[in-house]
């Protein structure tokens, strides 16, 4: 996991049996980065939005039924990743040029 100051890429995936509940993951997880697949999340966090992104899913999932993967993904993996298909161009979530005036 990151340590403070340090920002990691996730790979999220998740299997929710009950709609209203897989919904609601999908919308924590939304609010932390991209959908890639349908069930499949990206980000890029630093240690206290991976903290906060726990807490938030640890609040919603049923352990009894649900799981939810989290994958770190290091620097020199990332780098590695191959992405294959219609959206290969696309801009990753974490890669996103960003403008401040």
């Amino acid at each position: 996991m990151p340590t403070h100051g340090e920002a990691t890429r996730y790979l999220v995936c998740y299997d929710i049996p009950d709609t209203p509940r897989r919904n609601r993951i999908a919308k924590c997880l939304d609010d932390f980065g991209g959908r890639v697949q349908y069930s499949v999340f990206e980000m890029v966090l630093d240690h206290r939005l991976f903290d906060k992104l726990i807490e938030e899913l640890t609040a919603i999932v049923d352990p009894a039924s649900d799981r939810v993967s989290v994958y770190p993904l290091c620097a020199a993996c990332s780098r590695k990743s191959l992405l294959l298909g219609r959206r290969a161009d696309e801009v990753r979530p974490g890669d996103e040029i960003v403008f401040i005036h």
